[in-house]
């Protein structure tokens, strides 16, 4: 048994449709007979190939919101769409800003409960049942929603493999949004973007990541090296992040950004349960640590036990010399 109808909060980044959005329409197409999208925004149409290409039918979009917080009238939108009978079954979203915003707002309009942090869904019956760690990751519980839907959840990224079918461009409908009145008056002035090189952390197929084992900050270069002789993307562990070391965006973990590179090298991370939710689904883990105990051993596939102030350089330097 299937839903009759999903819609997923389509968002894009850089231009194009992110990650998470096509990972939540491939899990959608498994829940339901019918998978659209919802868009804050006028240009759909630009996004409807790549969209369909993941098996959205449709994108519900609201037309230009001129600088507005999209949260407030996107919510407003869909509560609308759902009381006259146009609306959902279920909506999936990102664990995004402005995927928990619709989301917790849409919540207290319809009165409707959300499931948050969800990194599987699955049918029973005619409802959805979440699955979410807890504990810092370290067991898993499933909860099920017991009143109609329509059913509210957001997801974790890289919870579900993104996976592309031969499906026709979707069409575009317009979203009417109502008036929204004081709550929408918050607009966004200025975005500022922090400037990157190399892949980005969450969809980088390979990442080199320092701890606190590094020493000082002025060491995490070694590991900014590594991962741009290997072409990937370099990460931290969230104690080095707290030290000031690096920027936010660059942690791995629980409160950072989940990754599932085809390869991560762990360097002088020892492995806390935190660090671990944001990067044990990696398909193999490489860990360099001078504490043969250390956690990070239990989920690596191969362990380098050594200094990585002597081991770091030598991998540069053969990398260098190929």
């Amino acid at each position: 048994m299937t839903l009759d109808k999903i819609w997923v909060l389509a968002e894009v980044s850089d231009g194009q449709v992110s990650a998470t959005t096509t990972e939540l329409l491939t899990k959608a197409r498994d829940l339901a007979d019918t998978v659209e999208c919802v868009y804050a925004g006028a240009d759909a149409d630009v996004y409807a190939e790549a969209l369909g290409s993941y098996g959205c039918e449709t994108v519900h979009q609201t037309g230009d919101l001129a600088g507005a917080l999209v949260g407030v009238p996107l919510a407003a939108a869909i509560a609308d769409a759902v009381v006259s009978g146009d609306g959902p079954d279920a909506l999936l979203a990102g664990t995004s800003y402005d995927g928990r915003d619709v989301a917790g707002r849409l919540s207290v309009a319809l009165d409707k409960t959300v499931i948050t942090n969800v990194v599987d869904i699955e049918l029973d019956g005619d409802s959805l049942v979440g699955t979410e760690p807890i504990f810092g990751g370290a067991t898993d519980i499933k909860t099920k929603f017991t009143d109609d839907g329509p059913y509210i959840v957001l997801v974790r990224p890289k919870s579900f493999p993104a996976d592309p079918i031969d499906g026709p461009a979707a069409d575009i409908e317009d979203l009417d949004v109502p008036e929204v009145g004081s709550a929408g008056g918050a607009t966004v002035t200025e975005r500022h973007v922090e400037e990157s090189v190399g892949p980005k952390l969450d969809e980088a197929g390979l990442v080199v990541a320092g701890g606190r084992g590094l020493g000082e900050a002025e060491k995490f270069v070694m590991v900014e090296d590594l991962a741009k002789a290997l072409g990937g993307a370099a990460g931290a562990s969230r104690a080095i992040v707290d030290a000031g070391w690096v920027p936010y965006s660059y942690q791995v973990g629980q409160t950072g950004k989940v990754v599932k590179p085809d390869i991560y090298v762990a360097c002088g991370i020892s492995g806390a349960t935190q660090h671990l939710v944001g990067m044990k689904g990696s398909k193999h883990i490489i860990a360099i640590n001078k504490d043969s105990e250390a956690p990070i051993f239990g989920v690596a596939d191969l362990g380098i036990v050594g200094d990585v102030h002597k081991v770091l350089p030598q991998l540069i330097e053969a990398l260098s010399n190929r």
